[in-house]
C-alpha cells in the first residue's frame, strides 16, 4: 500500500497526471525517490515553479483518500511498472504514472485495438457509420477504443458491445463521476464488456482542459484512430494529431462536401494524413498480418439480424442528482416489444458464441428460466452463463421477467 501511496502522490503533481512523472522517475528512479528528494534536487530540474511547489507538499492524505475510494468502488490502480500496464502507453512521450481501471482491461499489446472518435453533436449519418464500424470491427476481432461522449463515441461503443466485442472507454474525469450526465448505463455496459479507464483519480470532475490531454491515451492505446465525423477544430482532430505524432495510423470516414461535420475527416484525407475507409475491413486488413489468428473478414449479417444489432440503444431512466437538469429527450427504460428476430445459423454460424447459442436454444425449448436453471440444463459453468446473459441483454436478445427468469427474443433456425 505504501508503494501505491507514493505512485498516486507522484501522479497528482503538476498540471496533468503523468505530464512530468516520466521525467521525475528518470531523475530519481522511483516514486519514493521523488518523494524523499529535497528542494535543491527539484531546483536542479527544468520544471515549472508550480510543479516544484507541488513536489514540496509531502502530505499523503490525498493519496490515502484516493486508495480508500478505489477500494470501496472496485477500481483497480495500475502503475507504469505493473505488468498489466499497456506497453503502447509506455512508449508515448508523456505516459501516465497511474491508470485507474474498472472492469477487465484487455491485453491491448496483443490485440488490434482501433479507436473511433468524432463529434458529440453528430449527424444521423455519422452515428450510423460509427455504430456500424464499431460493430463490424468487434465482430471481425478488434478491440474498440473511444471516449464516452454523446454522439460518435457512444455509438461506436454500443455497436461493438452489440456485436459481443470488447471495448475500452477512456475518460477525462474520475471513473466514479458520470459524464456526460445520463451515461451511467454506458459505463456499466463498457465495464462488463471490457474496461473504463482514466488517468484521473476518483472524484475528479470533468474539465475542458482534461479532454485534449485524455485524447493522447485514446491514440496511444490503439494501432489506429478512425475519425468518423468532426469539424476542422474539433477534439477528434486533436486525437488524430496525437495519433500522427505517436506514429499511429489514421483513418477517416468520408462525408458530404456540404457538411461542416465532414470537413475534419475530409481534410485529413485531402492532406494525405488519413486513409479513406468504407468499411471495417479497410482498417483491419492493415493489421491482419500482425494478428492472423484473431482478425478475419466476416460475411455480412442477414439484413434483419444487422438491423436488430445496429438499432439505437434506448436511453435508460437513471437517478439524477438533486438539482440537476433532467434530459427532456429521455425515453422509457422498457421499449415497445419488437417482432421476434429469426436467425438462421446455417447461413450465419458465427452470429452467436457457443455459450450464447446454447442459452438461446434452451430458452427456445423450455421457456423462461433462471441462470441456475440454465447452468443445470446446459452444463455451462455459472460464471459463463451470467457473462453470456449479460451480453445478450445488452444486445436486447433476451428479456428478464420477475424472479430473475430469462426469455429469448430470438428464434434460431438450424
Amino acid at each position: 500500500m505504501s508503494t501505491l501511496r507514493h505512485w498516486i502522490w507522484l501522479s497528482t503533481r503538476g498540471f496533468a497526471p503523468g505530464q512530468y512523472a516520466a521525467r521525475l522517475l528518470e531523475a530519481f528512479g522511483s516514486p519514493e525517490g521523488v518523494y524523499h528528494a529535497d528542494q535543491g534536487a527539484y531546483e536542479a530540474l527544468d520544471l515549472p515553479p508550480k510543479v516544484k511547489a507541488a513536489l514540496q507538499d509531502k502530505s499523503l492524505r490525498e493519496a490515502d483518500q484516493v486508495l480508500d475510494h478505489c477500494q470501496r468502488l472496485g477500481i483497480r490502480v495500475v502503475t507504469i511498472q505493473d505488468a498489466g500496464y499497456p506497453q503502447r502507453l509506455r512508449e508515448i512521450d508523456t505516459p501516465p504514472a497511474v491508470l485507474y481501471v474498472k472492469g477487465t482491461l484487455p491485453d491491448l499489446d496483443q490485440e488490434a485495438a482501433v479507436a473511433i472518435v468524432g463529434a458529440r453533436k453528430a449527424s444521423p449519418y455519422g452515428i450510423a457509420a460509427a455504430r456500424k464500424l464499431g460493430h463490424d470491427l468487434a465482430r471481425q476481432g478488434a478491440v474498440v477504443v473511444s471516449g464516452s461522449a454523446w454522439g460518435i463515441d457512444q455509438a461506436a461503443l454500443q455497436g461493438a458491445i452489440q456485436a459481443g466485442g470488447r471495448v475500452v472507454s477512456v475518460l477525462g474525469n474520475g471513473i466514479d463521476v458520470i459524464y456526460p450526465q445520463g451515461a451511467q448505463s454506458l459505463y456499466e455496459d463498457v465495464a462488463k464488456a471490457g474496461a473504463v479507464l482514466s488517468e484521473y483519480p476518483p472524484g475528479t470532475e470533468p474539465r475542458g482542459a482534461h479532454f485534449p490531454v485524455r485524447n493522447r491515451l485514446i491514440a496511444g492505446l490503439s494501432l489506429g484512430v478512425v475519425v468518423a465525423e468532426g469539424t476542422e477544430t474539433s477534439g477528434s482532430l486533436i486525437t488524430a494529431r496525437w495519433a500522427l505524432e505517436q506514429g499511429r495510423d489514421v483513418f477517416a470516414v468520408p462525408g458530404s462536401i456540404d457538411s461542416a461535420l465532414s470537413r475534419g475527416p475530409n481534410g485529413l484525407i485531402r492532406r494525405g494524413e488519413a486513409m479513406l475507409i468504407q468499411d471495417a475491413w479497410d482498417i483491419l486488413e492493415e493489421y491482419q498480418f500482425l494478428y492472423p489468428a484473431k482478425l478475419q473478414p466476416r460475411n455480412p449479417l442477414p439484413q434483419q439480424a444487422e438491423a436488430a444489432r445496429l438499432a439505437p440503444e434506448p436511453v435508460k431512466e437513471e437517478t439524477v442528482p438533486k438539482g440537476a437538469v433532467q434530459n427532456a429527450n429521455r425515453v422509457p427504460e422498457k421499449p415497445p416489444e419488437a417482432d421476434i428476430l429469426v436467425v438462421d445459423l446455417r447461413q450465419e454460424p458465427e452470429a452467436f458464441t457457443d455459450d450464447e447459442a446454447a442459452i438461446l436454444r434452451t430458452l427456445q425449448v423450455r421457456g423462461a428460466l433462471t441462470p441456475d436453471d440454465l447452468t443445470e440444463a446446459t452444463g455451462i459453468p455459472a460464471r459463463r452463463i451470467l457473462s453470456a446473459l449479460t451480453l445478450l441483454q445488452i444486445r436486447r436478445l433476451v428479456g428478464e421477467e420477475t424472479g430473475k427468469r430469462f426469455t429469448t427474443k430470438v428464434l434460431l433456425k438450424e
